[in-house]
């Protein structure tokens, strides 16, 4: 049987390690965008919209449809690249151990 006392230093390894990369992700913020960068979503570590931008060029009358889907679109964009960020980020602190029963899926 394995040292009880270097699993638990383990253990506490790995939790400052995912409280130090919830800490990074939490302020790490993505862009996504659409329209051929036109709508430009920014997303905070947290899932909150931080920034949008939306080129003048789509601001005629008429366009609303199109710009509401293209907003849609670059938040969908920032989703995908948050979410691929942080699966990495928790996959680096789990390590060997990701994958194993109790430890989160990424």
């Amino acid at each position: 049987m394995k040292d009880i006392g270097a699993l638990m230093k383990q253990a506490q390894a790995m939790q400052e390690k995912l409280q130090a990369a919830q800490a990074e992700l939490a302020r790490a913020e993505v862009e996504g965008a659409s329209g051929g960068g036109l709508v430009r979503v920014t997303l905070s570590g947290e899932n909150a919209m931080a920034k949008l931008s939306i080129d003048d060029s789509l601001m005629t009358p008429g366009e609303g449809e199109i710009l509401a889907d293209l907003i849609l679109a670059a938040h969908a964009d920032a989703r995908r690249k948050l979410e691929a960020r942080q699966a990495e980020v928790m996959r680096d602190v789990a390590g060997p151990l990701a994958g194993l029963p109790g430890m989160p899926k990424f």
